[in-house]
Parts: C-alpha cells; structure tokens; sequence
C-alpha cells in the first residue's frame, strides 16, 4: 500500500542529483588513487583524493538530512540512508588508503597494486552508469542487475589480484626477512580490496532498491 501511495504523490527528486553528484566525486577519487599508484604526481593526488571525500561527507550530510525533511522520497528512506553512506564508505576507503601511503612514506606500487587501481576504477565507473538509471528504476531494472553482476566480477577480479600480491609480497620479502616491507605492501594491498568490497556493497544497495519497486 505504501508503494503505491508513494508512486501516486509528488516526490522529492532532489535526491537523484545528490547521488549523481557524489558518484561524479568518486569516479575522480578512483582515477587520482589510479594515479597515484601508477606514480603520477603522488602527493597532488593523495591531496586530491582527501579534498574529494571531504566534499563526498557534506553531500552524505544533505542526502540525510533530506531525507528527514522529505514528506515523498523517491524509494524507501532507509534504503537512501544505505546507498548514500555505501557509495560513502567506497570514498572513505580510498582516503584510508591515502592516510596508509602517506604514513609509511611510500612512492612505489607493486604492478599488481596498479592492476588493483583498474579496477577501482573499473568499479567506479559502474557504479556511475547504474545511478541515473534509479530515476526510472522499473524501465531500467535489467540494465541495472547487469551492472550489478558486473561489479561483482569485477570484485571477484580484486580478490584473485590481492591473492597474488600477498604470495608476491611474501616470495620477495618474507623470505628475505623484510617483514616492515611485507607488512605495508599488505597493509595497502587489503585496502585497496576492501575499496572493492565497498563498491560491491553499493552494488547489493542497488540490486535491493531493484527489487523492492520492481
């Protein structure tokens, strides 16, 4: 009944801008962390990436905050509550990457690291396409669950890429007893994964608001 009652009454469509603005945020985030770890400008883009997620959290703040003083949403309140802070914790993610880099002063990425990067990239552009597509959700239900299988590979892509950078960390310096080196090129590694595992919880967000108004 609600549903219904909500396809019916006028709605605030302000939230779809606000989506598209942060998805555009970390489209860029992802191409300065791609960047960064293929040696490009490093500091520029550490610095980069930490201005684009503070803009990021102040349009998360208006996203809730309009849902609170939105009567008609476009879709179900906590499921924008989820989707903005999933899309969120992608950027925040990148950003603790950064903080990772900075901290142990690092200038030089594994290729795998840089293969990693890709699919960042990969990822946020996918989440970028299946954004606008939520205005119409019922005519774009089937473009919109592709886009979400394709997140998903791409995520399963990310995890056989942090196996072979852990063995490849672990042949060049576990053995050589260097274990601060293989401990920060881990450190980066598991966070560039969990960049992805962010993206794929964006992914799920949507594959739920798909079938819930479908």
């Amino acid at each position: 009944m609600m549903s219904i009652f909500r396809k019916l009454m006028p709605r605030e469509d302000k939230f779809f801008d606000l989506f598209a603005e942060h998805s555009r945020l970390v489209v860029e985030a992802a191409g300065a962390l791609g960047d960064l770890l293929n040696g490009i400008e490093l500091e520029q883009n550490c610095a980069r990436i930490v201005a684009l997620e503070d803009r990021a959290d102040a349009i998360t703040r208006d996203v809730l905050l309009a849902v609170r003083r939105s009567f008609i949403t476009p879709f179900d309140r906590s499921d924008i509550q989820d989707l903005i802070q999933s899309m969120d914790d992608a950027i925040d993610m990148m950003h603790k990457t950064v903080k990772t880099i900075r901290l142990f002063e690092q200038t030089e990425f594994d290729p795998v690291m840089r293969e990693m990067g890709g699919e960042i990239i990969k990822a946020a552009n996918l989440i970028a396409q299946a954004i606008p597509l939520l205005d119409k959700v019922g005519a774009n239900a089937q473009r919109l669950s592709v886009i979400a299988e394709d997140v998903t590979r791409v995520e399963g892509r990310s995890d056989e890429l942090h196996e072979l950078g852990l063995k490849d960390l672990f042949r060049r310096h576990g053995t050589a007893g260097n274990a601060m080196a293989y401990m920060i090129g881990a450190e980066i590694y598991g966070e560039l994964e969990k960049v992805v595992d962010r993206f794929e919880d964006v992914a799920d967000e949507i594959s739920g608001i798909v079938i819930e108004n479908v």
